[in-house]
């Protein structure tokens, strides 16, 4: 089973999809100006104690306060609180943590008022961004995640990932981190260790104590609501998880993203390194791949399923219910019983696809077509614990009710990936009126004809829907090549089914918008 990374770059940010077998199964916006991305350090400043939820409210910079429950607040605080108000005397040199003596643990039934107080500064990771009218949830158990490593101040413990079965890989590894790992720093061992050499666990630990130090350096001087570690580009944080054997694609549109791809994988797997292309098409990397028609066919209200069947995903406040039909493939199986058998395995992929791609969290019911037999049942929800183990947000799946119902908790730290697929009418935008569509073309003429003449534009492309793309290129002599014999320059069209048909886009060489200047009389 081949996986594939595609990065789709705009100006407000870029477009990440990940694929299996050319299915899209995760889609992820990351937008330029996003600054609270899970996993980055703030330094951040205790604004408001709340006894009775037990928790503060810390000001990071983000326009709501950020929360900070008790229960995040980790068995160490009070020893990080120290190590901040240390490390803030511009005296102080030593960043590890070596000689460090830590403070006694917190009581876990505690009161956060016996922690913080107001104006406090403290050190916080974004675990949760920003959703809805909610500002981040933070936490002070610090963590800084590696290739094959977690690396965890303030602790001496080593645990290894319970999805590496193998006893004696487990103590083999467990064995080797303890003997390389400095004092008071845990290590949490990630599943993609399994097999690794001591040379590359180390080569990862110390990436991580380097980055632990150059955070307490810009500690030193920091200001309250500035970034102390930021977390890897969004891109980065998914190779980083997922890379293995069966990864043989990342295909990048923009030059710089391309660079940083190209020089993070030479440092985590330089044998992967050949795997990064560059893509320069024609069309929008999106478009080549078909991604844009995947995103319009499945993040509709209706899903279609292989060999017949549908789902109904429908969202409200406290939960998300998906509902099973068989529709058309009813009339294909000799009983009833059957037909919920078949149509529910199929359901249970692309539902478990769906959670991913969407990233729906929080409590999600699904209401498969019922059926009688226990052993249909139970077959129903093993595939569904099977299908979710590929998901990298924690979940718990439980069984099937007698209802016929199950219920997933899926754990969610970014918004939820909402893309509406109903669009408004192109031309009236839902008024009813239209100018007459048949003027697109001709206002297209007009406007390419005052940029190739009175703009002088040496080099011009316009982004268009492929209904206008197909008018303008059909023939041998076609309406472009007419274009080329009269301004004497080759007019690059490109196809962009996200625009309505009745809409186009100048573009320049490298991508940017083409203005239009109209010029006064008087000039």
């Amino acid at each position: 089973m081949s996986s594939e990374l595609l990065i789709d770059s705009s100006q407000n940010g870029s477009r990440i999809a990940l694929l299996k077998d050319k299915n899209l199964i995760e889609l992820h916006v990351e937008e330029e100006d996003n600054k609270f991305k899970v996993g980055d350090i703030y330094l951040g400043a205790v604004k408001k104690i709340v006894n009775g939820l037990n928790a503060a409210f810390i000001d990071v910079g983000y326009e709501k306060d950020a929360f900070l429950h008790y229960q995040d607040l980790g068995p160490q605080v009070n020893s990080l609180s120290k190590l901040v108000k240390l490390t803030r005397n511009k005296n102080h040199k030593g960043f590890d943590l070596k000689g460090f003596e830590n403070e006694p643990e917190i009581d876990k039934l505690g009161k956060i008022s016996q922690v913080l107080s107001k104006n406090n500064q403290v050190l916080v990771q974004v675990v949760k961004e920003p959703i809805s009218t909610k500002g981040p949830r933070l936490s002070c158990e610090l963590s800084l995640a590696g290739r094959y490593l977690v690396l965890v101040p303030f602790s001496n413990t080593v645990n290894v990932s319970k999805k590496i079965r193998s006893a004696d890989e487990r103590k083999r590894l467990s064995r080797l981190i303890t003997s390389i790992k400095p004092v008071n720093f845990g290590v949490i061992i990630r599943t993609v260790a399994e097999g690794q050499s001591v040379t590359e666990l180390d080569k990862d630990l110390r990436t991580l104590l380097e980055s632990w130090e150059d955070g307490m350096r810009k500690l030193q001087k920091a200001k309250v609501k500035d970034k102390i570690i930021g977390e890897m580009s969004l891109a980065s944080s998914i190779i980083r998880d997922l890379l293995n054997e069966s990864f043989d694609a990342i295909t990048v549109e923009d030059e710089v993203i391309y660079d940083q791809m190209r020089s993070y994988i030479r440092s985590i797997a330089p044998e992967k390194e050949k795997i990064v292309k560059l893509y320069n098409g024609k069309a929008k990397l999106f478009e080549s791949f078909g991604i844009e028609k995947q995103i319009k066919s499945l993040f509709g209200t209706t899903i279609s399923l292989p060999q017949g069947g549908y789902l109904i995903i429908e969202h409200t406040e406290a939960l998300h219910v998906v509902d099973v039909n068989s529709g058309n493939k009813s009339n294909q199986e000799s009983d009833q019983e059957n037909t919920g058998l078949k149509t529910n395995m199929v359901a249970v992929k692309e539902i478990a696809r769906q959670l991913r791609l969407r990233d729906m969290g929080g409590i999600i019911v699904i209401d498969f077509i019922d059926m009688k037999k226990a052993d249909n049942k139970r077959a129903i929800f093993e595939a569904m614990k099977d299908a979710m183990r590929d998901d990298r947000s924690k979940n718990t799946v439980l069984p099937l009710t007698k209802f016929g119902l199950m219920q997933i908790t899926r754990q969610r730290v970014r918004p939820e990936m909402n893309i509406v697929t109903k669009e408004i009418c192109p031309s009236c935008n839902g008024t009813g009126k239209i100018q007459a569509s048949i003027l697109v073309a001709d206002k297209l003429v007009k406007d390419l004809e005052h940029i190739a003449i009175h703009q002088n534009e040496s080099k011009i492309k316009i982004a268009l829907h492929p209904y206008l793309h197909a008018y303008f290129t059909h023939g041998i002599f076609s309406q472009r090549m007419h274009w080329f014999f009269k301004y004497y320059k080759w007019i690059n069209l490109v196809k962009d089914s996200s625009l309505p048909v009745t809409e186009y886009k100048f573009l320049d060489n490298s991508g940017e918008p083409l203005e239009i200047i109209i010029k006064s009389e008087s000039e």
